[in-house]
């Protein structure tokens, strides 16, 4: 098994990759839907949509499809309704994934640097991190809306890097999906994926990154010591 030189860094994905977040964001979607007097749409479709940020996720709701513009004034109606319901049951119903305490802990053992990068935005992602207990394993935290852009995009992986000062080269992206991928490439980081997380349907493996694992409990396997 090819492993990694220990990295100076290592960006942790939230959604999908750390917490299963789909069964408070669907709450939301469809509090939010039957406020508007539409239909809601469910945990399923929800677990396909998100990955993109909450503002993709509520315009996939309204038009109940991947892509596309709803009207603006309903949209930004929706918008509000989501925000006010999900920040009052954000953390009640998400769960770790198995094995990520356990694999926190070990990295925490092993004196890496660890922050956190997400596009949750900031208002949900430090109340979510301190209701799973999260919060203490990482030196920094970037959201969705820390900086001008957001993954894809390189920029939070190079603001992380540079901020610790450490070689984008010789640092780790872990996460869930393509967008991870595209974001870790661009920026020079080295990426390994969770098979388990939310890339739309697609297989994970497809975006060929480093290692895939079914359990973040697996990393020891892939890094030097």
């Amino acid at each position: 098994m090819t492993q990694l030189e220990k990295p100076e860094l290592i960006l942790i994905d939230l959604d999908g990759t750390l917490i299963d977040t789909v069964p408070d964001l669907a709450y939301a979607i469809d509090g939010m839907m039957s406020q508007l007097d539409l239909p809601q749409r469910g945990e399923e479709k929800v677990r396909h949509w998100i990955g993109n940020g909450i503002e993709r996720l509520v315009k996939r709701a309204l038009l109940d499809q991947m892509d596309g513009e709803p009207d603006e004034a309903l949209f930004q109606t929706a918008f509000h309704l989501f925000k006010v319901i999900y920040a009052q049951c954000n953390g009640n119903q998400s769960r770790l994934y198995p094995g990520v305490d356990k694999a926190l802990e070990w990295l925490k053992s092993q004196n890496y640097v660890l922050a956190c990068i997400t596009n949750k935005a900031e208002q949900f992602t430090i109340p979510l991190l301190k209701a799973l207990k999260l919060e203490p394993y990482f030196q920094k935290v970037y959201c969705g809306d820390t900086l001008a852009k957001k993954k894809p995009d390189p920029l939070p992986l190079l603001h992380a890097a540079d901020y610790f000062q450490r070689d984008p080269q010789k640092s780790l992206m872990i996460g869930d999906s393509k967008n991870d991928v595209i974001a870790a490439r661009a920026a020079g980081f080295e990426i390994i994926c969770v098979s388990y997380g939310y890339n739309h349907g697609e297989d994970i493996n497809t975006a060929n990154p480093f290692a895939v694992v079914d359990s973040l409990e697996e990393l020891p396997n892939f890094l030097k010591q």
